[in-house]
């Protein structure tokens, strides 16, 4: 509550911008006998989304479960920038006494983590989380959904300055993934998110850095797009009315186009050495060809490709 008795909503402070990082490992390792996590060393900076990705079994919750105290490293260290009372775990499947309300379930997470905040801090993480109007209603009852929801109020209560969340959108329809994932991007500068996920593009959508998890082994952390340009082969499909021939006569003629292939009728591959020169090149060559362009855009620049060329794995392992 406000000096005025007014109800206000879950809004940290911004983090500094020469703030140092808020988690940092080194070597961190966990083996259940030739599976787990193998020296993993991560730089998470404060106030940024960081998405966590590889296949089933990669680590992602060990690693997780690390950073959150609920396992112990067998080597390796963990930093963590705040005190352990700022940070807040959500697993991926929470559980609650059925005969509890939602309001029930938040408080109890407030006494148990942050008995100094009132009461108007389960209103706020409840509104925060869209179950304001659940308020009194039993999770007995709750879809799964829901739940996920409840644990993330549950987390929330307490206002962390890191917040790990395991897999938060894996059980929510369409609707709700988008609501959900909006809710993580605005933390974004107020608090750190870490989160897991095994839905690329949900990944992509809102994270600022990705670490690439395979077989217990960190392959990739970094930025986004530097992931995108670094193992994905710059290349566009151009699709144009009419003939494509004299269009990719021309191209395969360009000293900066790599490799020029049919993909469709009237669509057009267009491989190139650089993004920059794709780019400018592409629709300079189709106005010199005098061609009518229907569409370009790049093909396959999206962290599923990227994290296929990365790993190895094909497609349908990642579904």
């Amino acid at each position: 509550m406000n000096a005025d008795g007014q109800q206000v909503l879950l809004q940290p402070a911004r983090v500094p911008p020469e703030s140092g990082p808020i988690v940092t490992t080194s070597g961190l390792t966990r083996d259940y006998g030739g599976v787990g996590l193998f020296d993993v060393s991560l730089l998470v900076p404060r106030g940024i989304v960081y998405g966590l990705v590889g296949l089933n079994g990669a680590g992602k919750t060990t690693l997780l479960s690390l950073l959150s105290g609920l396992r112990r490293p067998d080597r390796g260290t963990i930093s963590i920038g705040v005190p352990r009372s700022r940070v807040a775990v959500c697993p991926d499947v929470s559980e609650f006494d059925p005969w509890l309300t939602a309001s029930e379930a938040v408080d109890l997470a407030r006494s148990l983590v942050a008995p100094d905040f009132g009461r108007a801090s389960v209103a706020a993480a409840l509104e925060t989380t869209g179950l304001a109007d659940a308020a009194g209603r039993s999770v007995g009852g709750f879809s799964r959904g829901m739940t996920q929801r409840l644990g993330l109020a549950c987390a929330l209560v307490a206002d962390p300055d890191l917040l790990i969340l395991d897999e938060p959108t894996s059980a929510l329809d369409p609707a709700g993934r988008a609501e959900m994932l909006a809710q993580v991007a605005a933390m974004r500068g107020r608090r750190t998110v870490i989160f897991s996920s095994h839905i690329l593009a949900d990944v992509q959508r809102i994270a600022d850095q990705v670490g690439i998890l395979r077989d217990g082994r960190l392959l990739y952390e970094g930025g986004m797009q530097e992931l995108i340009d670094t193992y994905l082969t710059p290349a566009w499909l151009v699709r144009i009315a009419g003939d494509p021939s004299e269009v990719m006569y021309a191209a395969a003629r360009q000293p900066w186009a790599t490799r020029v292939e049919l993909a469709d009728p009237g669509l057009i591959r267009i491989e190139a050495t650089t993004i920059e020169a794709g780019e400018r090149g592409v629709p300079a060559l189709i106005a010199g060809c005098g061609a009518r362009l229907v569409s370009f855009e790049p093909a396959d620049a999206d962290l599923e490709s990227a994290f296929m060329a990365l790993t190895g794995v094909k497609k349908q392992e990642t579904t």
